[in-house]
């Protein structure tokens, strides 16, 4: 173990133990942008090699592995740290800010973790920091839903504890590292399992547009970041190569625009392209080759920016509007111009528009996906990108800063906090220097000399989006009236879930429910006679023996007591009278 390696966790753990104990002034919200500038520190500077070994119960734990795939993730997880307690500091809540720092910790330390053991560990604790995140909304809504998602996640870390498990039983050894496709066993399927439960692969996602829109404004900034990121971080570490998670990235893609095209919640839209935007990470890492993995290493970086200040932006709207609905909103573009101008930054990213960095990301993996001949995984992320502007670039912000009802212009708005502005601005400024200057990251890649190799900014590149963006235009101007929003829940395997519980809950209460009815039928007719039976019994008991003898004794020390009287008064008839019966007596017993 060296000393010149720093864990970011630490710092982050520390100060979530410290703010309970601080005094209730706000001078306690500057501790928290410690950590934030520890963990940037330690990305930026901390080298490649193993840190931090220790030996525990007979195993030796690992929980400083560093190398360019764990830099890469780990300095834009310190950047999105920053930018998130910033944002975030107007919030009076302690519980929320120590949701946070522990959940940002847990990130970290799967980041770094060099063995399986040491990555469920910090795996658990991200499951519980974002589900207080989801919780600590305070709403019915926010409650029910922390505890599906908590739920899910649980199922998530049991699939990954069950195969490392087996894993170890049948190599010996919780080591972290890649797994051939050709040589996986059956406990590797069950990691990949739980991995893919945290990176929402479909038909495994339904409890992140669930419960995102219903965090708070900036638990939801943080939970976009980390989470699903840091399942494509394990997924690269392990699973590089394995065509099953380029079919499943690429169905992701697809899927996830499509129903964000349909939603009317505007966080809910963002959560979709998530899920959407994922894929393309996964995808590349299932194509496995040195260009798709810079690619979803690149587009996980870009994507932490883009869809971190997506959030921000929804948020803001939705602390100062009061609601999330794009048919209760309008005419924010006057009202908030620094809002939109820093959403539009972000959905110009996320689309792909040239001169910000998700142009730069999304075509290094699709490049790479048609160079390895992967044509289905290439044509389905363009009809992903395009479905991406329409929603995201288009709908979203046209519904809420442009279009409504003239009523809808009229909203009462609540003052959007400095910090908050601050939160944004950062991340713009990256979203845009990184497009601009894609050498920026070149040097962090996993694999550096095939990323300096890659041109993003050439004529076909640049016509290509060009011509995709400006399909995307037409295509959400003839199709306007369809995608109107309305207010009624889209549920996609919400429904498979729900339905599910519904059968669940029919197989155990009409069992349960037939056996309490003879239960009852039983106890009426045996249980109830045999009480009243027992009742009467004990009457009895009471009336004939009890009552008797203390009754029977009362009366013997009554009469004892009357005859001890009558000696007591001092008249020679009763003395001779007693003599008299104790004679006779005598004479009685010895004569029989």
């Amino acid at each position: 173990m060296t000393s010149d390696f720093f864990h970011p966790s630490i710092a982050f753990i520390l100060v979530a133990a410290i703010l309970p104990f601080l005094p209730g002034n706000r001078r306690w919200k500057w501790l928290v942008i410690i950590p934030p500038l520890c963990a940037i520190y330690a990305a930026f500077s901390n080298s490649p090699g193993d840190y931090l070994t220790l030996s525990w119960l007979g195993q030796t734990l690992k929980l400083g592995h560093v190398d360019r795939l764990s830099l890469i993730f780990a300095q834009v997880f310190a950047i999105m740290s920053l930018a998130g307690i910033l944002y975030s500091l107007h919030v009076d809540d302690k519980g929320q800010h120590m949701s946070a720092l522990l959940y940002v910790a847990g990130g970290f330390g799967c980041v770094f973790a060099g063995d399986y053991l040491t990555l469920f560990v910090f795996w658990e604790l991200m499951s519980i920091g974002s589900t207080f995140l989801v919780m600590l909304n305070r709403t019915r809504e926010s409650v029910l839903a922390s505890f599906r998602y908590f739920l899910y996640h649980t199922v998530g870390g049991l699939l990954l504890l069950g195969g490392l498990l087996l894993r170890y039983k049948a190599t010996g050894t919780f080591d972290f590292g890649p797994i051939a496709n050709a040589a996986a066993q059956n406990y590797d399927w069950l990691i990949l399992a739980g991995f893919c439960v945290n990176a929402a692969v479909v038909p495994l996602h339904a409890w992140l547009p669930d419960a995102y829109p219903r965090g708070t404004v900036t638990g939801s900034v943080f939970m976009c970041a980390y989470t699903t990121k840091t399942a494509v971080y394990v997924l690269a570490r392990g699973f590089q190569g394995w065509e099953i998670l380029a079919i499943a990235g690429t169905i992701m893609a697809v899927y996830g625009v499509l129903y964000a095209s349909m939603e009317n919640n505007a966080r809910r839209i963002l959560s979709y392209h998530i899920v959407s935007q994922v894929g393309y990470m996964v995808a590349g890492i299932g194509v496995g080759t040195a260009m798709t993995v810079n690619g979803a290493s690149a587009h996980a970086y870009a994507h932490i920016l883009y869809k971190g200040l997506l959030f921000m932006g929804a948020g803001a709207v939705l602390y100062s509007a009061g609601t999330q609905k794009l048919d209760e909103l309008g005419g924010l573009a006057a009202r908030l111009p620094w809002v939109m101008v820093c959403y539009m930054v972000a959905a110009l990213s996320i689309s792909g528009v040239p001169i910000f960095n998700g142009f730069v990301s999304k075509t290094m993996t699709i490049s790479g996906a048609f160079e390895a001949h992967q044509i289905f995984v290439g044509v389905g992320l363009e009809l992903a990108a395009v479905g991406t502007f329409i929603s995201v670039g288009i709908k979203l912000p046209y519904f809420a800063f442009w279009g409504g009802k003239p009523t809808d212009f009229k909203r009462e708005l609540k003052p959007i906090p400095t910090n908050m502005y601050f939160g944004m601005g950062l991340l713009a400024i990256l979203c845009i220097a990184q497009g601009l200057f894609p050498q920026i990251l070149y040097h962090y890649l996993p694999f550096e000399e095939e990323a300096f190799a890659y041109q993003p900014w050439t004529a076909w590149n640049v016509l290509q989006a060009c011509m995709l963006l400006g399909f995307s235009g037409l295509a959400f101007y003839l199709m306007r009236n369809v995608i109107t929003p309305h207010k009624a829940l889209n549920l996609d395997f919400d429904y498979f879930y729900r339905l599910i519980g519904k059968l669940l809950y029919w197989l155990i209460s009409l069992p349960a429910a037939f056996i309490d009815n003879i239960w009852t039928n039983v106890w009426n007719t045996v249980g109830l006679r045999g009480l009243m039976g027992s009742a009467f019994s004990t009457v009895f008991f009471d009336r004939k023996v009890i009552d008797g003898v203390v009754d029977g004794s009362a009366y013997s020390v009554k009469g004892i007591g009357f005859l001890g009287s009558l000696l007591q008064n001092g008249k020679l008839q009763y003395y001779l009278g007693l003599m008299i019966i104790l004679a006779l007596g005598i004479f009685a017993f010895f004569w029989y």
